[in-house]
């Protein structure tokens, strides 16, 4: 079990003028101390014109100033959206090999087809062809990391001429390769694609025992064909965090950033009507969240009425804010089940910055120690046994070997120059 920090640079209304700032400082404060608390990895998403909810458009230059203050914690791009209408393939390539290279090789390359209408449609790209984009791009950039020089790429999505990317990554053949997932199908496509599944469904141990379980079968069976050129055999899940020795200290730092998130994260998905410059989310959720459930303290008579799914999801929710003895039992749940990292919600809705700090402190006090003493035992076992259905799936996709030698690329006044020797 490892444990993670993810985020989404969260900012509801009202703004100040320095709030943004502000916001970035403090996110990088924190990772700085959970490097040197022995915190696993930081992820940071990708996500564009979606205010208050995610104001984290540019994760490559913050997860570059986070890894210039860091040392040991890997540095986890949660997601990068890579369709070419939203990125070019070789400019995300590059993007990733330079930053695993300033991070000494602590890059995880966390991939996805971009999010809702109002995001992509900023692109102009179609929804419809964003699974597509997906593949042909992520096809392209491992191919980038890995030829020398790249033999060139004529598709749908990307049409892209023979070309060496420099600088390569420090990692090879490439960072491990994750992918975005909400649902069972989607893990299941990360296990047959050889990807580690970075799960953002709030589900309980019990739910996470069958979607690990699955995942782990299908990365271990012959229907795993790696889209990289290596295995990433890991399953991780986030959940929203607060952590204090008192429990209602706890309720009440972290639950109100909790039912933010989840409140603005339906508004974007589900049901809310958004106008650009204008939509102000706090206040919407300030007036209509009881009615979806995000009260503070549920009544026995709102329970019964609430539709049983949605009740889970809401108690989910609150599942790792609590006391470190409770964490502790939360973890040793999801390690029972095979979790392979826990990554927490930190800087979400208004969550103050001293708290998330002290919790931060609290929990790696007295709850991380346990699992990093039984780590490298369980790290050797799982190797072992992966070990090789893992050189099976890694020789269904070997890199191709491409005759460029044909290829020469003038320089850009190599016929002024012709020219001018004809004269003489």
């Amino acid at each position: 079990m490892r444990f993670g920090l993810f985020y989404h640079h969260q900012l509801p209304k009202p703004w100040t003028e320095g709030s943004e700032e502000r916001l970035l400082k403090e996110s990088l404060e924190q990772i700085e101390l959970a490097d040197k608390l022995g915190f696993d990895c930081v992820w940071e998403t990708e996500h564009h014109f979606m205010e208050e909810y995610s104001h984290s458009s540019a994760p490559e230059v913050f997860l570059a100033a986070a890894a210039a203050r860091t040392k040991n914690i890997r540095i986890g791009h949660g997601i990068v959206s890579i369709p070419p209408a939203l990125s070019h393939p070789a400019r995300v390539a590059e993007r990733i090999a330079t930053l695993d290279l300033i991070s000494g090789g602590r890059v995880e390359f966390g991939t996805g087809q971009g999010s809702t209408q109002l995001e992509v449609g900023g692109f102009n790209l179609q929804r419809e062809h964003k699974l597509d984009q997906w593949k042909e791009a992520l096809d392209v950039i491992t191919r980038l990391f890995v030829e020398s020089p790249f033999g060139g790429h004529q598709g749908t999505w990307v049409d892209m001429p023979v070309r060496n990317l420099v600088p390569k990554p420090k990692q090879k053949p490439h960072p491990p390769l994750w992918v975005a997932c909400s649902s069972p199908e989607t893990i299941e496509h990360a296990a047959r694609q050889g990807m580690g599944a970075l799960s953002f469904a709030f589900v309980s141990p019990e739910e996470a025992k069958e979607r690990v379980e699955t995942y782990y079968q299908l990365i271990s069976s012959d229907e795993c064909v790696p889209l990289g050129y290596d295995v990433n055999p890991n399953f991780a899940l986030t959940m929203p965090f607060l952590c204090h020795e008192d429990e209602e200290t706890a309720l009440d730092r972290g639950v109100h950033g909790a039912h933010f998130f989840a409140f603005s994260f339906l508004h974007y998905w589900m049901h809310g009507l958004h106008k650009p410059g204008e939509t102000d989310i706090a206040k919407d959720f300030a007036e209509l969240r009881d009615a979806f459930g995000f009260s503070r303290y549920l009544s026995p008579e709102t329970r019964e009425q609430m539709d049983p799914l949605l009740l889970a999801r809401v108690d989910n929710l609150r599942k790792a804010i609590g006391t470190p003895e409770q964490l502790r039992q939360l973890a040793r749940s999801y390690e029972e089940v095979g979790l392979d990292q826990m990554i927490f919600q930190v800087q979400i809705g208004n969550t103050k910055h001293e708290h998330i700090c002290e919790s931060l402190e609290l929990f790696a006090k007295e709850v991380m120690p346990e699992f990093a003493e039984r780590r490298p035992a369980q790290d050797a076992a799982k190797a072992a046994r992966l070990a090789e259905s893992i050189e099976r799936a890694r020789q269904r996709h070997l890199p191709q070997v491409h005759d460029t030698s044909h290829v020469t690329i003038p320089a850009e006044h190599a016929e002024m120059l012709e020219n001018t020797d004809d004269e003489d």
